[in-house]
């Protein structure tokens, strides 16, 4: 099964790591999703019809960029997404 290596910016705990795997899971043909806040790092399993543009634009809007390509709007667009994952209750 393919992987979609990201190094991203913005991630911060397990609140941060559950909204990216739910909000990713969510794209057709994703098999799966590992998150590690530690490492600033999200793998995506696929089927093979996931393109890393379209898992990177998600993440980007999602205030997770790849790694040195975002500014201050992702950072705090990053700061709700955090929250709506702890608010979840998850991780």
């Amino acid at each position: 099964m393919p992987v979609l290596h990201f190094h991203v910016d913005n991630l911060k705990c397990g609140g941060c790591a559950s909204t990216i795997r739910h909000r990713v899971q969510e794209l057709p043909g994703v098999a799966s999703v590992f998150v590690d806040p530690e490492a600033d790092v999200v793998d995506v399993d696929h089927d093979g019809t996931v393109e890393h543009d379209q898992v990177a634009a998600l993440l980007m809007r999602l205030g997770y960029p790849e790694h040195g390509t975002g500014g201050t709007f992702e950072k705090a667009k990053s700061f709700i997404s955090c929250a709506i994952g702890r608010v979840k209750g998850e991780d």
